[in-house]
């Protein structure tokens, strides 16, 4: 999923900031590309394709980064580099609620971080070489 121009770009800004640990993670450029994918289209963790990891990976990886505040130093840290940023709009009409949907507080701090990493694939979609 993310090309080498762009794991170029990527990969000392997730270096700057990531966690670090006894041991370096393994294939992180894959587990961030099964994030991305997950956050792009909107699916299950269990759906990433097999080719980018396993899912329990990514999905371990984006909750342990998003308790620890890594998303939102990603994110702040790619537009003091001044990384242009899309934007995305989604039809409220096309959105269903789940019938528990009563505006509760969520618990934790994944929603905030889901929304980062949404706006850092669309920052790794905006670096993607557009055809001439």
């Amino acid at each position: 999923m993310l090309t080498d121009a762009q794991w170029a770009m990527l990969e000392p800004l997730i270096e700057a900031c990531r966690p670090k640990g006894k041991t370096p993670p393994q294939d992180l450029r894959r587990t961030i590309s099964a994030i991305l994918w997950r956050h792009q289209n909107g699916a299950k963790w269990r759906s990433v394709p097999s080719d980018l990891g396993p899912w329990s990976r990514a999905a371990q990886t984006f909750i342990r980064w998003a308790r620890l505040g890594v998303w939102e130093r990603l994110l702040g840290l790619a537009q003091e580099r001044g990384v242009e940023l899309g934007m995305t709009f989604l039809d409220g009409t096309s959105i269903r609620a789940h019938q528990k949907a009563a505006g509760a507080r969520r618990k934790g701090a994944l929603k905030l971080s889901e929304t980062h990493v949404r706006r850092l694939g669309d920052l790794v979609g905006a670096m993607a070489p557009r055809p001439a």
